[in-house]
């Protein structure tokens, strides 16, 4: 694989976890409302998606080791890893108490995370643990004080 469609996969699939969730978790804290969550999940898979594209696509070119074509594919990489990524926290969603799909989205996000970083360790032949636990340590502390940013919102301004 390319490594500026691994760039850009590796980016959106993390963009894609971090934010959905915290999203997730924030909106239903906030507002225990399925159909905000499903809003809030739409919205951030195709706005986000155009956002960390451009993201990705601007930091490529400010780097003089991607030709265009390079750039181009970690652009385009980026906007629908992140963008189908994101809209899979939807399934859970429609199949499952809202409560519940949050919680199952946690643990698939999280999932994917760890993957991720294994197979990242695996290719920079560092230890798997630490890399795992780094990069779930920052996904739970981002679920955590959107859980706790939600019920602020809820109990101030609801």
């Amino acid at each position: 694989m390319d490594s500026s469609v691994k760039e850009g996969l590796s980016f959106g699939l993390t963009s894609g976890a971090i934010t959905t969730l915290g999203l997730m978790v924030g909106l239903n804290s906030g507002t225990h409302s399925e159909l905000v969550v499903v809003g809030g999940v739409l919205t951030i898979a195709i706005a986000d998606a155009f956002s960390d594209a451009l993201g990705m696509h601007m930091s490529a070119e400010s780097s003089n080791q991607k030709n265009a074509r390079q750039v181009w594919e970690a652009t385009i990489t980026t906007f629908f890893a992140k963008l189908v990524f994101a809209l899979t926290f939807l399934v859970p969603i429609f199949l499952l108490p809202l409560s519940i799909a949050v919680l199952v989205s946690i643990a698939y996000g999280l999932g994917v995370l760890a993957l991720m970083s294994f197979f990242i360790a695996k290719q920079e032949k560092i230890a798997c643990w630490r890399v795992i636990a780094e990069h779930l340590a920052i996904a739970i502390v981002v679920i955590i004080i959107s859980s706790f940013v939600g019920n602020w919102i809820s109990a101030t301004f609801v």
